[in-house]
């Protein structure tokens, strides 16, 4: 590759890590052509990019983004690495979980930036597949709105009746 294609590379990625906030890298390699497909598949129903990078040109564009926090996924940029930027807090996370319950043995998380916060090594896979997307945050809250509302209708109704039999 040549040094110009290697910078149209490197500003690319800047570029796409500067516009995400949910960075995700995994290590797919040793999957078959045929599994690595299959995950590529359910990451764009997911709405979620990958594509494999090489190491050092993601290493510079981490070091030229906007957040400069971004230089603590350095330390994972070793070996094949699977870049994923997605909308949704969780979703690379939940992929990678499923597609290992259906007995692959990788992907395997190297690290990710979600929400201003670093995540390293693959034992963090399950914190971030639990991670709340904005719309299941918003659920929790109208749920927790629910039940004193309910409870104060239905002691009114209750105190109605009480009312109504006593006359």
């Amino acid at each position: 590759m040549k040094k110009e294609e290697k910078s149209k590379v490197i500003d690319d990625l800047v570029e796409k890590l500067n516009n995400n906030t949910r960075i995700y890298l995994a290590d797919c390699s040793s999957l078959a052509v045929e599994k690595v497909n299959q995950l590529r598949k359910v990451c764009y129903e997911k709405k979620i990019t990958i594509e494999v990078v090489k190491n050092s040109l993601l290493k510079k564009a981490m070091e030229r983004a906007k957040d400069s926090r971004l230089v603590g996924l350095i330390p994972a940029l070793k070996g094949n690495t699977a870049l994923m930027l997605t909308e949704t807090i969780n979703g690379p996370a939940r992929v990678i979980s499923d597609f290992r319950k259906k007995g692959n043995k990788k992907p395997l998380l190297k690290g990710a930036f979600v929400e201003e916060n670093i995540y390293l090594g693959d034992d963090q896979l399950e914190t971030l597949a639990k991670l709340k997307t904005k719309n299941e945050m918003i659920a929790d809250v109208v749920l927790m709105l629910q039940s004193p509302i309910g409870k104060v209708l239905s002691a009114l109704e209750n105190r109605k009746d009480k009312n109504n039999e006593a006359a």
